[in-house]
This record gives structure tokens, sequence and C-alpha cells, in this order.
């Protein structure tokens, strides 16, 4: 099972959803370990403080897809059962939620895996803009292609 879902509105999918829809899963017998991740913003770092950041994508539904590809793609290395990942776009204060994952697969090693491939490359690889609104002033940071 893949769940893969860019979120621009009102629309709110918890980690709970996104967990209970694996479990729902006829695969769920084959599981041995369900590994899950919550990206939020983090509002201090060594060097500055971050008050708020907006996160958009020039087409998110084209962004949905290509998450969605990822996903294919680490389900298939891996060998893992399930993945669901829900990404939310908008403004954001520190604390707030913005990146929802969750891996379930037959053992521990390989679900792992699969979620820190997944993190990382959806991170470097999907189309974002970030805006960051802080200390420093404002910055931009652009992220995949």
């Amino acid at each position: 099972m893949i769940f893969a879902k860019i979120i621009n509105d009102d629309n709110n999918i918890t980690m709970k959803d996104l967990t209970d829809q694996i479990k729902i899963s006829s695969i769920i017998d084959e599981c041995g370990a369900i590994f899950t991740f919550e990206g939020i913003v983090r509002g201090k770092d060594e060097a500055k403080t971050t008050d708020k950041i907006i996160l958009s994508s020039p087409n998110p539904e084209k962004t949905e897809k290509e998450l969605e590809i990822i996903l294919k793609d680490v389900q298939s290395k891996h060998g893992v059962k399930s993945i669901a990942v829900a990404h939310y776009l908008g403004q954001f204060i520190p604390g707030d939620t913005l990146f929802l994952a969750a891996v379930a697969g037959a053992h521990r090693h390989e679900t792992r895996s699969a979620l820190e491939e997944i993190i990382e490359r959806v991170k470097y690889e999907l189309d974002f803009k970030k805006e960051e609104e802080g200390s420093a002033g404002s910055n931009i940071i652009m992220s995949g292609g």
C-alpha cells in the first residue's frame, strides 16, 4: 500500500490516520514494525531563530505524483509492505507539523532504512519553496526541481 498526499488546504491528516490506514491493510499480517517520523518547524538553531515559514510548491499535483514515485521506488528497493506520507503546504510557526511519514515492514532494519531514505529524498528531490522569517531576516530556500 502506498499513500502519498500533498496538503494545501484545511484537510488535516494525523500520524494516527496514517498508521490506522496501514493497520487496516490486508498486508499488516506480514509486518513486524511500523516506523514513523514527524517533521516540525524548528524555532531555534545555533545562529538564528525562526518566527514563521511559508512552504509552497509551484505545482502541488505534480509534486504529489513525484512523491508517489519516490515512495514506490523506496518500497521496491527496501521490500517494505506499506508507506503513508502526508506533506503540508502553507504558513507555519515553530512546533507546527510539516511532514508525516509511516512505513511498515516485516523487520525493523529494512523499515527504518526505508523511512530514512524517504525523509532525505522528500527534502531534496521534491519541488518546494521555503520562505523563512526570523532573527536573520527573510530567507528563501529552494529544493527539488
